[in-house]
């Protein structure tokens, strides 16, 4: 995270926007010989109704307490959502603090027991989307949800993951998206510098999307995925906070086709470690050679 690192956040992110909004999108003439894919310094600071010198400062990291104003200003402009918008004004109000302390993820016992009650896909990912605890039914839906997993290094580096998932391309894209926003001004924890880092070096995808600095929330949706024995799954996610840690189910629509496979996936489930157990026991009774 080096932008972060250099505590010119502002800057980055104003920098990467606006190379986002075409001159068509934000209502001026293309015109010849753009040496940039989206807006201009100057186009910025006309359409925002401030000099371009004092954007200038903004992007450089010279001046780092803009008006709410300017800032609305900005947003406006770089045609921001409401998540990016909030992103935006939280990077300005950012002030110099002392390092957190580090305090380790904790899943509460109450979290296990539930895990284990639930005939559902379900397991408590941390920040960072590291995995800390799952039961058997997330592990049958995909293995790469067990415990000591990051589930967004899985998904930029796992084939298995990339077939996995019916859209990749957006998977991708709304997991890295998230992580910045998790992120926020929390540039000095080891745990996120440490996955920015490795995923920086191992993946041109997360490179791409890291640096086009998309900010948005990861929560309740639907999501296709292919699963290599039931086959197509339609599911339903909810991510619930406990404590400093998230929950997360998925579940399909009652009496759907997606229903089905997923009390199939659950027969298998609980088939699968008795056979293991009889083969065990088979084998053990049998004679050995001499």
């Amino acid at each position: 995270m080096k932008d972060e690192g250099s505590g010119n956040q502002l800057g980055s992110y104003l920098r990467a926007r606006r190379g986002l909004v075409s001159p068509a999108q934000a209502g001026l003439p293309p015109g010849g010989n753009r040496r940039v894919p989206g807006l201009r310094r100057e186009e910025v600071a006309l359409l925002a109704g401030i000099s371009p010198d004092y954007y200038l400062r903004l992007e450089r990291g010279r001046d780092k307490n803009p008006s709410p104003q300017v800032l609305e200003s900005l947003a406006r402009v770089l045609q921001l959502d409401d998540v990016e918008r909030t992103y935006l004004l939280g990077l300005a109000a950012a002030r110099p603090r002392a390092p957190r302390r580090k305090r380790p993820e904790h899943v509460p016992a109450r979290v296990h027991e539930l895990l284990a009650h639930l005939q559902i896909p379900a397991f408590v990912e941390g920040r960072a989307f590291d995995v800390l605890a799952s039961n058997p039914m997330a592990v049958a839906l995909s293995p790469r949800l067990r415990p000591g997993q990051n589930r967004l290094r899985s998904l930029l580096l796992d084939p298995e993951e990339r077939a996995f998932h019916q859209d990749w391309t957006k998977a991708t894209a709304d997991f890295v998206a998230a992580l910045r926003t998790t992120i926020g001004d929390d540039t000095d924890n080891v745990r996120f510098v440490e996955l920015v880092g490795e995923l920086a070096l191992s993946s041109q995808r997360f490179r791409t999307l890291w640096a086009r600095h998309d900010v948005r929330t990861l929560d309740g949706g639907t999501t296709t995925v292919h699963h290599p024995v039931v086959g197509e799954l339609r599911l339903h996610r909810d991510k619930l906070p406990v404590d400093d840690v998230i929950l997360v189910v998925y579940y399909p629509d009652k009496d759907s086709d997606s229903d089905e496979k997923l009390r199939l996936l659950a027969s298998l489930a609980h088939t699968e470690p008795a056979r293991t157990a009889q083969d065990r026991t088979a084998h053990s009774r049998r004679p050995k050679t001499p």
